[in-house]
């Protein structure tokens, strides 16, 4: 008689690290969500939370979730190897045209956030972030405002910057290696300050390009850039 082999039992925090898996990929739990607790999860499964940790910290060695120190646990912003919007200076940007690329500073401060901002940068308590609204160039012609909110835990010396030699970008680079992004584009009227930046008409449209990305486990800059439509566009290949 052949033998029958005897398959061993799932071990139970791989049947909890298959469950959070399968609610992810189903779309129950997308990127940005919290998962339930490994208190809620232990006590659904009738485990320790030993066990639920185990599961939970594994997922988030393979950059399927993020821990939050203080927050809770997320489903991680998918590994960023290559998007339609590249993650890349438009200082670089200009001079691979082979033109001139300057800026001007209007705004750095340290401020305290709004709730819209606590919750875009998952904030529990009140807290101060930093703001500059930068105007980039390309040979004296302005392309792109530049309004940006950056974390002080992922980038304390933002503030120190000379943002005439280096943009934001070049040095968030370096400060808060870039772990995930989310963006979104759309067409806007610009409001009258950007327009005169810009130096353009209010009731002429804008591309504007919303960024928020991801560092260490936390949100480290939230930034929307303000792009005249007669003058940019966005391009990029798969």
């Amino acid at each position: 008689m052949a033998k029958i082999e005897q398959q061993e039992p799932t071990p139970v925090f791989q049947r909890i690290k298959d469950y959070l898996l399968t609610e992810i990929q189903s779309g129950t739990w997308k990127e940005g969500d919290a998962i339930p607790s490994e208190q809620v999860l232990a006590k659904e499964f009738g485990v320790s939370r030993m066990t639920v940790n185990r599961a939970v910290r594994e997922l988030t060695s393979e950059q399927i979730l993020t821990r939050i120190q203080g927050s809770g646990t997320y489903v991680a912003q998918h590994k960023y190897q290559a998007t339609l919007v590249e993650i890349r200076s438009i200082a670089d940007e200009v001079r691979a045209r082979g033109h001139e690329h300057r800026s001007e500073l209007h705004q750095l401060l340290e401020i305290k956030a709004s709730e819209l901002l606590m919750r875009q940068f998952r904030l529990k308590q009140e807290r101060k972030l930093f703001h500059s609204i930068i105007v980039h160039f390309e040979n004296d012609l302005p392309i792109q405002v530049e309004d940006r909110w950056v974390n002080p835990e992922v980038a304390p010396d933002y503030m120190s910057q000379d943002f005439a030699r280096i943009t934001p970008n070049e040095y968030l680079m370096v400060a808060a290696p870039l772990q995930g992004v989310q963006y979104s584009i759309e067409a806007v009227n610009p409001p009258k300050q950007i327009a005169d930046m810009l130096h353009i008409q209010t009731k002429e449209p804008c591309l504007v390009l919303h960024r928020q990305t991801l560092s260490r486990g936390k949100i480290a800059s939230v930034v929307t850039m303000w792009h005249p439509g007669n003058r940019y566009q966005f391009a990029g290949n798969f």
